[in-house]
């Protein structure tokens, strides 16, 4: 353990309360964590640890494990154990009882906590994770809550790594701390004294490799951000957004979606699509700089490809002055396309005046009309500048080991000398690994020649895909990289079909001649050369050209046509210039030893430096969290030579984006340093605090003694209320608030309504989200169907979010007619049905309670007996105590709607008229008539009845 953990658990083990730990990200959080386990006992009491992603639960345990293994003496206690809702309730309380670890989620406690079946006085204390995604409505803060007011030696321990969202909000670090009746505030930076001392000791050896981009590169980055700074300056315009925030350097993080979420979220419905269409398009080029510096130059244009198909007519920034640079830099990474005049690469002159039959169907004779031109698409296939530097570093480290062996020098170093051997290269996800891999396995030229088969595969099942509209506009309706049309010279007129289709077509000709040949498995032929012409025809012309080596023999040279027969005089036809890729250079990579390779996928976020125990480490895409995790690693190794390896592409966003967020961090802690000395904690006699708004807590019945002036000085006790809940509800945050208002909360499960009030009120609540889903599958029908028939006052309580504003739809979407798709209608429609159903609008939570404490003032308090065993059948199928389906019959009102001069205004005085169709078809006409509104109904629904069913002869 280092030394500042032991400061942190010193000063967390002074407070008998607990506290709020914020620390730096990559700090061993879990590790320090686990050692807090060590110190607990089992006689203490049992420690539930909330809030636990899946990575810090498996984290946490190994550690645990490992600590537990390295006690030479003393008790070894029990394993964590994990509460899962496969459990019964007999188990779980055993686990509860037994003063161990127990990792459980929040929904199961809290029930637990409701339905007593975990007694208080038996929780020792809590550890919750992700302090940060914390709020005062959140489960976390109602179970604290519950047991606060019954424990009071209970310890509540909160951590969290990630202090930029501690500073997101007002006073969220403040508020956090109110809501789990915390006082302390714990705060550890990088920058901290202890922990600067402990990890600058003895720090890893550190090589920092800035590899430069690629012309093509440095230009797409360049046109990035110049659309990036374009669609900040028109989100400027709006003057809905603070101006500080919209600044490039935030926009590299994904952080800057919720900045600018959480300001435009009150008033997105006023917005109009321009605005909310720039929200989005900040989010797509933020993720073209990532990428660019992340794949390769294939995946990079194939992701362009998507977005150009997906987003080509509503985004704003793909129509910004910069962004033809965008697809047209990244097509030149991948393949030059153009025609060549005496077999030189470029465009013709003759563009405009001379055209050629292009089409699939055309004859050969058709297409032979000109000989002056060709047409070539060359490959270019430019590989990552880390991946070459990546082979040579790995080259050199092994070069290094060698002459070390060769030279019997000890590793002296290792102390314990377990040296594996391992380097570690640590990439951003899965893909960038499994792709490394390949490229150190079999080679980079080989990884970009299956991407680029794989790209050219994509064009051809695209083109399979039936084609929506068969007509084709007879003009172009704009002119730019959208139609694939880039001028020749200002002073020509640019073909405007002409090029994208040419190279369109050299597309599918390459793409159908990978497709055959992996089809029909020629591989290697050398008997025929593959002719391909525009239409994507295939000839059998000249000879293969085939070359040995292990190789560039599947990789480079399938089907590359010979340069004589290029250059032969075979115009009017499309050429694949195969790119040569090297084959020397690769065949000497391949002759060297290279070290054994493991690749860590940062995205996984699995702890993997102390089960690996790397020497050499290797940061392909370079991540704060991970250089301190390093950093860590050798603190915990002092004996251990460690050498890093830093990848960063020189003067890129990569580096931006790392040094930003080091700054934002550091800012983030001034801010929470700030904070901490100005907050204002409120706290009782005995110096614990009372928690969030302890001025609005309701007051227990017993003090409820102000109204003095009636005789005897006190008002009779009022009866608490309660409300149940069903158990589906725990997932969302009301039952909290309800609780919060004063209400005792029973959760069951319920077969109808989510919050029964009263024997009389049943609410099914929907948030806007799922009343749309709820709609779209019909579910919504059938829960309000179930009510209308068991309850006599059914709500359907729809609520809002907080930060949104509250409006169902904006003015424009609202139609006159009835359509099938408008929400509206679909709400009409249901209320025409179920004329009984109550609609609640609720703006938030905390409006929802108030609206559940005044429909419960004057109603009693509903039965949870009763209000399990509604719409629940019984062996035989019958649903027990259904006194609502004896007294309304379903299918006899659907019956009586359907018959002729009934209406929806008066089938209800029908129904209150007379007790069953029976006793309906023997009423006289005058009685009809009074019911009906009317004697035309009442005639129409009379010869019905009456009409006689016609014999047959």
């Amino acid at each position: 353990m280092v030394q500042f953990h032991e400061h942190i658990i010193t000063e967390l083990l002074e407070d008998t309360n607990g506290g709020l730990v914020v620390t730096s990200s990559g700090l061993g959080l879990h590790k320090l964590i686990s050692s807090l386990f060590i110190l607990h006992h089992h006689s203490q009491g049992c420690l539930l640890v909330l809030s636990a992603t899946p990575p810090q639960k498996s984290s946490i345990l190994r550690n645990y494990e490992n600590d537990i293994q390295s006690q030479i003496s003393g008790e070894v206690p029990n394993l964590p154990s994990e509460i899962t809702f496969d459990l019964p309730a007999n188990q779980r309380l055993a686990l509860y009882t037994s003063g161990g670890i127990l990792f459980i989620t929040t929904r199961i406690l809290i029930v637990d906590l409701l339905t007593h079946r975990l007694p208080t006085t038996a929780v020792a204390g809590l550890v919750i994770l992700n302090a940060h995604s914390l709020s005062d409505t959140s489960t976390e803060a109602f179970i604290v809550r519950i047991l606060r007011s019954t424990n009071r030696s209970l310890y509540v321990r909160a951590f969290s790594d990630r202090p930029h969202s501690m500073v997101s909000g007002f006073a969220k670090a403040e508020r956090t701390l109110k809501c789990l009746f915390l006082r302390k505030l714990h705060l550890w930076p990088r920058f901290q004294v202890y922990v600067s001392q402990d990890l600058e000791r003895d720090p890893p050896e550190v090589v920092d490799i800035r590899v430069p981009m690629s012309t093509y590169m440095i230009g797409i980055q360049k046109a990035v951000i110049e659309v990036m700074d374009a669609c900040l300056k028109e989100m400027r315009k709006t003057n809905k957004v603070d101006v500080e925030d919209l600044t490039v350097e935030n926009g590299l993080f994904k952080s800057f979606d919720e900045i600018v979420k959480r300001q435009l979220d009150p008033i997105w419905h006023t917005l109009g699509k321009r605005t909310k269409q720039l929200v989005s398009d900040l989010k797509t080029l933020r993720k073209l700089l990532d990428y660019l510096v992340r794949y390769d130059a294939v995946t990079y244009l194939k992701y362009l490809d998507s977005l150009r198909a997906s987003e080509s007519f509503r985004s704003v920034w793909i129509f910004a002055e910069s962004s033809y640079k965008i697809f047209e830099y990244a097509k030149k990474r991948v393949y030059h396309f153009g025609r060549t005049d005496s077999g030189k690469l470029g465009l013709s002159k003759t563009v405009s005046t001379k055209k050629r039959k292009l089409n699939d169907n055309k004859k050969d004779e058709d297409q032979s009309t000109s000989t002056e031109t060709m047409v070539v698409l060359e490959e270019v296939l430019e590989e990552p500048p880390k991946w070459k530097v990546l082979l040579d570093v790995l080259m050199e480290i092994q070069e290094e080991r060698d002459k070390q062996a060769s030279s019997g020098e000890e590793k002296d170093h290792l102390g314990d000398g377990d040296d594996n051997g391992i380097v570690l290269v640590a990439c951003k996800d899965e893909y960038s690994c499994m792709q490394l891999e390949d490229c150190i396995t079999n080679g980079s030229q080989k990884v970009m020649r299956e991407e680029w088969e794989k790209y050219l595969l994509s064009k051809v099942q695209l083109q399979a895909l039936p084609k929506r509209n068969a007509k084709k506009a007879k003009e172009p309706k704009g002119f730019g990289v959208l139609d694939g049309v880039v001028a020749l010279s200002p002073g020509k007129k640019a073909e405007v079909s002409s090029i994208s289709k040419q190279e369109h077509d050299a597309l599918l000709a390459a793409a159908s001649a990978v497709s055959k040949r992996i089809n029909k498995d020629i591989v290697g032929e050398d008997d025929n050369q593959k002719h391909v012409d525009v239409g994507g025809s295939v000839k059998r012309k000249g000879k293969w050209k085939k070359k040995k080596g292990s190789a560039g023999e599947n990789s480079n040279n399938d089907v590359a046509p010979e340069d004589d027969a290029m250059e032969g005089g075979c115009l009017n036809e499309v050429f694949l210039r195969k790119h040569d890729l090297g084959l020397d250079a690769e065949s000497s990579r391949e002759t060297k030893k290279l070290p054994p390779v493991v690749f860590y996928a940062l995205e996984s976020d699995k702890k993997i430096l102390d089960i690996l125990k790397p020497s050499i480490i290797i940061a392909y895409h370079p991540d704060i969290a991970f250089v301190r995790e390093v950093e860590m690693y050798k603190a915990e190794n002092p004996s251990r030579k460690v050498k890093v390896y830093f990848l960063f592409y020189e003067e890129s966003t990569e580096v931006q984006k790392f040094e930003a967020s080091v700054r934002r961090e550091n800012g983030a802690f001034e801010s929470l340093i700030r904070q901490k000395s100005l907050m204002m904690i409120p706290v009782d006699q005995d110096g614990r605090c009372l928690g969030l708004d302890s001025s609005n807590e309701p007051q227990s019945v017993i003090s409820q003694n102000h109204v003095t002036r009636k005789a005897g000085g006190r008002r009779e006790a009022e009866k608490e209320m309660q409300v149940i809940v069903d158990m589906r509800e725990f997932m969302s945050t009301l039952p909290n608030v309800l609780h919060q208002k004063g209400m005792r909360i029973i959760p069951v499960t319920l077969e109808v309504g989510d919050y029964i009030l009263s024997p009389l009120i049943c609410a099914e609540r929907k948030s806007i989200s799922d009343l749309f889903v709820s709609f779209a599958s019909g579910r919504l029908y059938h829960q309000v169907e179930m009510m209308s028939r068991y309850y006599r006052i059914p709500v359907l309580l729809i609520e809002f979010s907080q930060d949104k504003s509250f409006s169902f739809q904006s003015a424009s979407e609202i139609g006159d007619d009835v359509a099938p798709n408008s929400i509206i209608s679909k709400l009409s429609l249901l209320v025409l049905h179920f004329p009984r159903l109550r609609i609640i609008w609720s703006r938030s939570l905390h409006a929802t309670a108030e609206i559940f404490a005044s429909l419960k003032s004057n109603q009693d308090e509903p039965d949870e007996v009763k209000a399990i065993r509604v719409g629940v059948p019984s062996e035989e199928g019958v649903v027990e105590n259904d006194v609502r389906a004896e007294n309304y019959n379903t299918s006899a009102v659907e019956m009586l709607r359907r018959l002729p001069g009934v209406t929806d205004s008066n089938y209800r005085a029908i129904m209150d008229g007379c007790k069953s169709l029976a006793e309906l078809a023997m009423l006289p006409m005058e009685r009809l008539a009074e019911l009906m509104g009317g004697q035309k109904a009442a005639k129409m629904l009379r010869e019905f009845l009456d009409a006689k069913y016609p014999t047959l002869l």
